[in-house]
């Protein structure tokens, strides 16, 4: 099936909260009809560029623009109902109406979202065991989380965002969302945002990753070329000094005369010749040690300065 994805594009977006910037000046680009990862700690301003792109709230500087087919070059989503109601940001907060049941949440979810499937969320109800005529303030926390889920995947948003929406479900019940996600981008493919410090979880989802920390952004990439730039390097310390004299070392470690390095670049023939004849052991960095590693850094620097 065709795409119906939306792009995202951001020009120096600022936003400050009591004068401090929770977004700082930045400029992105998310190509429309992909799983985007938007990774970053606790205070990245992960959230914030989720409100923001969902036209919740207006950038102090700087602009979004949400580009498609039927929006021509991009429109600005705050204070457009065109452009909104093709968008569907789920927070872990909620945003439901405690006092409504489920399935009058549902009815105006349909009444809003002009691409919303009713056997999507029937489906996904019953299998997430959510209750149709229970309120919503009645609802366990796993239920309400299980409730935004259904309500993001059915409305089949051209642009739809789940910002730590998950948090409150169990295990199972996450990976539960994450097949019932896969499986609906692959019936319909359109742009999904997935907002989470959970990287490890996610990995196996994502198509592009966009890393932020201190509302700036650390790396935008590939998620196949972002685990290509980092190693692990393990052997005999002067050996690995050596090797990595040249790269990004992200962290070290040193037992006795042995050392490991993990190393942000790349690694190309000669330097992979070079490590093999010096008996050092090269190994891949997974996506959750990566992102550790760029935001400790970044947060590292940005204090010695």
């Amino acid at each position: 099936m065709t795409s119906i994805g939306l792009g995202v594009r951001t020009e120096n977006l600022t936003v400050r909260f009591s004068g401090l910037p929770a977004l700082d000046g930045l400029d992105l680009r998310l190509a429309p009809g992909k799983i985007h990862g938007l990774l970053g700690r606790n205070g990245s301003g992960k959230s914030t560029l989720a409100a923001v792109l969902a036209g919740f709230r207006k950038p102090d500087d700087g602009r979004v623009l949400i580009e498609g087919d039927e929006l021509g070059g991009g429109l600005e989503p705050y204070e457009d109902a065109v452009v909104t109601s093709r968008i569907c940001l789920i927070r872990e907060s909620g945003d439901l109406v405690g006092s409504a049941a489920v399935k009058h949440v549902l009815g105006l979810a349909r009444d809003l979202r002009p691409y919303w499937n009713d056997e999507l969320a029937g489906e996904l109800l019953d299998k997430f065991e959510v209750p149709l005529k229970k309120k919503v303030q009645k609802l366990s926390r796993g239920k309400k989380s299980a409730l935004g889920v259904v309500l993001g995947l059915a409305s089949r948003a051209p642009l739809t965002i789940f910002d730590e929406s998950y948090l409150g479900m169990d295990v199972p019940s996450r990976n539960l969302f994450y097949d019932a996600l896969l499986a609906e981008y692959t019936e319909v493919p359109r742009t999904i945002i997935l907002s989470t410090h959970l990287v490890s979880e996610v990995s196996a989802l994502l198509e592009e990753v966009v890393i932020l920390d201190n509302g700036r952004l650390v790396t935008q990439s590939p998620v196949d070329a972002l685990r290509g730039r980092g190693a692990s390097i393990v052997g005999p310390a002067a050996a690995v000094d050596e090797l990595t004299a040249d790269l990004t070392v992200l962290a070290e470690q040193r037992l006795g005369g042995t050392k490991s390095a993990t190393v942000l670049g790349d690694l190309d023939d000669a330097l992979l010749a070079k490590a093999q004849s010096a008996g050092l052991e090269i190994g891949p960095v997974g996506l959750q040690e990566l992102f550790v590693h760029l935001t400790g850094t970044t947060r590292a620097k940005e204090a010695s300065e």
